[in-house]
């Protein structure tokens, strides 16, 4: 290494404001040591280990960038870089006292990478990295300089802190009212009094309840500020007895681990649960048994009910939940499983249920099981905790973003819990997909640099502390809603959503009868249109369907992609506004009627929103769909008649985002998400098991009599 770190060069690293490490950068790499489990215990020091280290921070690449970092010219430029590609931002200054005087450094974003590492820059030297991710943050700093970081927000003495050991009492068989054991982890804090009773964080996770995390700090943390923290194998899951059937059991199973913990010596009857994604839908559903036990819910990028969220969306088959569905196949995650590169022909596989079998040569049990009920019965309502809606009062914050494939299970929770009036409730929208707060770009589309918060893990410790301990820290305060307005890359707030200012206004759909591709005439037009306007029709294959553009293995499915060039297939209608003349704002959640009507007994309707740049580009904003068969209910099916006229009410996917001047917004229709759903066969056979295929006539009506249109949610100005 270069001799100008040839001495030691000493730094602290926090996870969640706690100190849990110490790191010496010498010229044989790094040194560390670790905080034990003791309240004041630390470990020798010792090499660090080029791999699984256990750190979330790549310290490897730290040591070598620290050499390039440190002899930036950082005052040169608000844009630096680096020889490695990395782009960085100049974002803000912060103020600190240093020996007394006040001094600034400069907060520095690093742009176009997934998890990004910022800088704060002090005197041209880099005196801190900034790591934030869903839950948590991680911040490495040199001693005497944590006042220029967030590492200072969490002195707040009204915050629990971290001022205990953890004792692992280690694994429980718990058991479920039908005699099957989960198996259970428990961590208490030492160092309390005999005696004492305290308030429990829960987690019940399919992915293993006791990973890297668990063992090294990011959730016991918790246990650190006085909680205990309990984690749990869901059934059928890694140590639990069982059969591993998504979401099936966990209402019962939610509401049994609830009264077992409130049973415990060391509890004192209160508890949160804090997860995401399926983490997330266990929540509500446990919240679903009506616990009484249960007072606190963090829920990140939660999963929705079956039949609206996954894995029925609309009432298709979501194929985009295949990269999921491989990965946990077996008792024990395998994320390899979900990383292929011959998905389409994985794709191709007819019929669907044999997909596992032809693809990972072995039947998979649960797939088999959703493949067996085409319809939403009462299989599928013993996952739906949205049936419960009376039961659930339970103070919650939720977070999630515009992209994240699991989006309609946050709208779901939160208008579940608004239809009851139910108080305590605050919801996060941020330009995020389901990893959430960990980026600034999505597949080349830009945002702010302050697209990702530093402190959404303070939020969360308080919302905790407000609710189990009692804290009057007033985090229930405030405007219940904040969300990242896309195209201004500004945070808004207000105490409804959508905002008390949003006036849903229609833009219809209008041509004369040659919409097809985004070079014909499809004009989307805030006036209704004429009676003798023609249909627009086009030819759905099955085999052919229109791609919806995601990467199977990065399992994102609801990423901003730009669809110009699948606006240009024979089998899209596309209905543009003229280029606005003044900018035009929308928040909350989009809806679609459409007038349609279908050769087959049986297809898809997918609608989707675009904002459409001066240069053509045309990036996804929200879209919606629907099995045809599904228009009138879910749980009784009726297929089509032939070239019947039909209503469909298609609710999209919500969003935040300002159309600028000159850009166009862009509604599109279609038949075919080829990668999120697997086709249609427009047979009106059981999806399952199908194996025909036929190409159906598709028609779009847009006159007096059958206005199809789009409901945007217009924001008006504040006055």
């Amino acid at each position: 290494m270069e001799s100008f770190i040839s001495n030691e060069h000493s730094y602290r690293l926090y996870e969640s404001g706690i100190h849990l490490a110490d790191f010496y950068l010498t010229d044989n790499g790094w040194l560390h040591r670790r905080r034990t489990l003791e309240v004041e215990g630390w470990t020798g020091l010792a090499e660090l280990p080029s791999e699984n280290h256990g750190y979330s921070l790549p310290m490897e690449q730290i040591a070598e960038r620290l050499i390039e970092w440190n002899t930036t010219d950082w005052d040169a430029s608000d844009d630096v870089v680096t020889s490695w590609g990395g782009h960085y931002s100049r974002y803000f200054q912060v103020a600190a006292y240093l020996g007394g005087v006040e001094k600034t450094a400069w907060v520095w974003a690093l742009r176009d990478e997934k998890l990004p590492i910022d800088l704060v820059v002090f005197d041209q030297q880099i005196i801190a990295l900034l790591l934030s991710g869903r839950d948590e943050s991680t911040i490495l700093v040199k001693p005497g300089y944590e006042e220029f970081t967030p590492v200072s927000d969490w002195n707040d003495p009204l915050l629990s802190q971290a001022e205990y050991g953890v004792v692992q009492l280690g694994r429980h068989d718990v058991a479920m009212r039908d005699g099957i054991k989960l198996a259970t982890e428990v961590w208490l804090p030492s160092g309390m009094a005999d005696g004492n009773q305290v308030p429990t964080i829960l987690v019940r996770t399919p992915y293993g309840r006791v990973t890297e995390h668990l063992g090294g700090s990011q959730l016991l943390r918790f246990v650190r500020r006085g909680y205990a923290l309990v984690s749990q194998d869901t059934r059928g899951r890694e140590d639990s007895e069982g059969e591993w059937l998504p979401c099936a059991n966990e209402i019962e199973d939610g509401d049994d681990t609830l009264n077992w913990i409130s049973a415990q010596p060391w509890s004192d009857g209160k508890v949160g649960m804090i997860g995401a994604s399926y983490g997330g839908y266990v929540q509500w559903a446990a919240a679903a048994s009506g616990n009484p036990h249960l007072q606190a819910l963090v829920s990140y990028v939660t999963e929705g009910t079956p039949f609206v969220d996954l894995p029925r969306k609309g009432g298709a088959i979501v194929s985009g939940t295949l990269a999921w569905a491989f990965a946990m196949a077996d008792r024990k995650k395998n994320f390899e499983a979900a990383i292929r590169d011959d998905w389409d022909e994985v794709l191709a596989t007819r019929p669907l249920i044999d997909i596992p079998t032809k693809a990972l040569g072995k039947e998979v049990h649960f797939w088999k099981e959703w493949m067996s009920h085409c319809d939403n019965d009462d299989f599928w309502a013993r996952a739906d905790w949205s049936l419960y809606g009376e039961k659930v009062n339970v103070p919650a914050l939720l977070i999630s973003g515009w992209y994240d494939d699991n989006g309609a299970g946050t709208t779901e929770a939160w208008e579940m819990c608004e239809k009851h009036e139910r108080e305590n409730l605050k919801v996060i929208f941020g330009p995020w997909y389901h990893q959430a707060n960990t980026t600034r770009s999505i597949h080349n589309v830009q945002f702010g640099n302050n697209a990702i918060r530093y402190v959404l893990d303070i939020l969360q410790q308080r919302w905790l502390d407000r609710f189990l301990k009692g804290i009057d820290n007033t985090v229930e305060q405030g405007p219940r809603v904040q969300y990242y307005m896309v195209g201004e890359d500004e945070w808004k707030t207000s105490d409804h959503w959508p905002p008390k200012e949003v006036v849903y206004t229609p833009f219809y759909l209008q041509s004369g009868g040659l919409a097809r591709t985004s070079k014909g005439d499809g004009l989307l037009s805030q006036k209704e249109g004429e009676e003798t306007q023609l249909p627009d029709s086009y030819q759905f294959d099955p085999q052919d369907a229109a791609p919806f553009l995601i990467d199977l293995s990065e399992n994102e499915c609801s990423v901003p992609e730009n669809y110009r060039d699948v606006e240009l297939r024979e089998d899209v209608l596309v209905y543009t506004t003229p280029p606005l003349e003044e900018e035009l704002v929308i928040a909350g959640d989009i809806f679609a009627v459409l007038y349609a009507s279908s050769s087959a007994r049986d297809t898809d309707w997918l609608v989707r929103l675009t904002d459409v740049d001066e240069k053509g580009n045309s990036i996804r904003l929200s879209d919606g769909l629907i099995r045809a068969r599904y228009r009138h209910s879910t749980y009784q099916p009726e297929l089509l008649e032939p070239g019947k006229i039909e209503r469909y009410e298609i609710k999209m996917t919500k969003i935040a985002n300002t159309f600028k001047k000159g850009h166009r917004i862009r509604v599109s229709v279609t038949s075919g998400a080829k990668n999120l759903v697997f086709p249609n066969h427009n047979t009106g056979n059981d999806p399952a098991t199908d194996t025909a295929f036929i190409v159906a006539t598709q028609q779009v009506y847009h006159n007096a009599e059958h206005p199809s249109h789009v409901k945007l949610p217009v924001l008006l100005p504040k006055h």
